[in-house]
């Protein structure tokens, strides 16, 4: 295998198995090759095996008639939707692949156990797709805290201001706006955080509490003389959620998310998915249900607290984390890759990501540096350097799924047990 790229089979041709990985194959095509593909959907199943030159034979309908053949690659990169990861990474691991899972891992914590319980036993390689880490962002704010040059860390904020029109593309209008076909929140959209902060952290957390509720998306607030559709809307006008706006004017056709409306992106074919499609809806007469708002307080080992926020009413997608330590201060802005130390009594630094880093694409580079990674991990047999194995992601999970479970009981402050 050293002189071969890893062979891949994409489960789920969707925004990040279609439009975020695969690609990886084409820019190294030395650690990459796609094998196989698994997608529902036949205009995407067409345009991977178009794309990637993959067999006929080798492009199959679902998940499960692919799990029916015999084994043909080595990784399963499986980026189904959350409800269905438990299946297919069963499936893979009983049909002894390797696994890239894209998070969450399952919204059922028993699920996410009975996973890692059956990877270790089988002795396959199941890694989650926390791309944070890999980040040169977060890697240097991590390099920069373990040096000591700014002390202890004693207490710690995480902002992930979701984005006013990111909140409603995907958590009002679309596939995560209700927690039972998907998972709360908490974990679907900040497993990330609440990951990035406890590697930052160094440290196991001891309890936690939250509050955070659906304040806005309901048809209580929706404008008078709004429509269902905003195409028919007499309010469009004054409305920043209009999806005529958010689809073609601040995300015009080609760019995410406007690409997952419709296979053929021109304006008369957008136009025409938001006429009858869940993304041309009025964002107050949706069938949502998870929290436009949450926040999380944690307590650490070594007397160490956190506080998160997760806000969809932003005007820009970014993540903020201050770090305040015994003699000195971190501040990070991932949007603009400006990272600040500043040592007491001394003057302030401020770091510019671009400045060290090749690649900022993709999640502040991420999504190709994991890539990068695991598939190398794979290749060289050196597993055990891997940033996020099952094992160590399912505790991002323990901690969002008690959070939730902290929010609907009021705040209550929950006990934090490892895994």
């Amino acid at each position: 295998m050293a002189n071969n790229p890893i062979n891949v089979v994409i489960i789920g041709a969707g925004a990040r198995g279609k439009d975020v990985y695969a690609p990886f194959a084409r820019l190294r095509p030395d650690l990459m090759r796609i094998a196989a593909v698994a997608e529902p959907d036949p205009q995407k199943l067409k345009f991977m095996a178009d794309e990637y030159s993959i067999p006929k034979d080798m492009c199959f309908e679902s998940a499960e008639i692919f799990f029916s053949h015999t084994k043909c690659a080595d990784l399963a990169l499986i980026a189904t939707q959350d409800r269905q990861h438990f299946a297919h990474v069963i499936s893979a691991l009983e049909r002894g692949y390797d696994i890239l899972l894209e998070k969450p891992i399952s919204g059922d914590m028993d699920e996410c156990l009975r996973i890692a319980a059956l990877a270790n036993q089988l002795g396959r390689f199941v890694a989650v797709c926390h791309v944070l880490r890999y980040t040169p962002f977060y890697q240097k704010i991590k390099q920069i805290l373990d040096s000591g040059r700014v002390g202890g860390l004693v207490s710690m904020q995480h902002l992930e201001a979701v984005g006013y029109w990111h909140m409603a593309h995907s958590f009002v209008r679309g596939n995560w706006r209700d927690s039972s076909a998907s998972s709360p929140m908490i974990l679907q959209k900040s497993c990330h955080d609440m990951d990035i902060m406890l590697w930052l952290c160094g440290k196991q957390p001891l309890s936690l509490s939250s509050y955070g509720s659906l304040k806005y998306f309901k048809q209580e607030n929706a404008p008078e003389d709004s429509s269902p559709r905003c195409l028919d809307c007499s309010a469009k006008d004054g409305c920043c959620y209009d999806a005529q706006k958010i689809y073609l004017d601040v995300n015009p056709p080609g760019c995410w998310p406007t690409n997952v409306l419709c296979p053929e992106q021109t304006p008369g074919a957008v136009l025409d998915a938001l006429r009858t499609g869940p993304y041309g809806r009025c964002v107050f007469r949706c069938d949502n249900n998870v929290v436009d708002h949450q926040v999380v307080n944690i307590r650490f080992e070594d007397q160490i607290t956190a506080s998160f926020t997760m806000c969809g009413f932003t005007p820009e997608i970014n993540r903020e984390t201050k770090l305040m330590c015994t003699n000195g201060e971190i501040y990070g802005n991932m949007k603009d890759n400006l990272i600040r130390v500043h040592v007491f009594g001394q003057e302030p630094e401020i770091l510019n990501v671009a400045d060290f880093a090749a690649d900022l694409s993709g999640h502040g580079g991420g999504d190709n540096k994991m890539m990068e990674e695991v598939l190398t991990a794979l290749k060289t047999g050196k597993l055990s350097g891997a940033l996020t194995p099952v094992d160590v992601s399912i505790q991002s999970h323990v901690m969002a799924l008690l959070a939730e479970q902290s929010r609907l009981a009021g705040g209550q402050v929950l006990e934090i047990s490892n895994v």
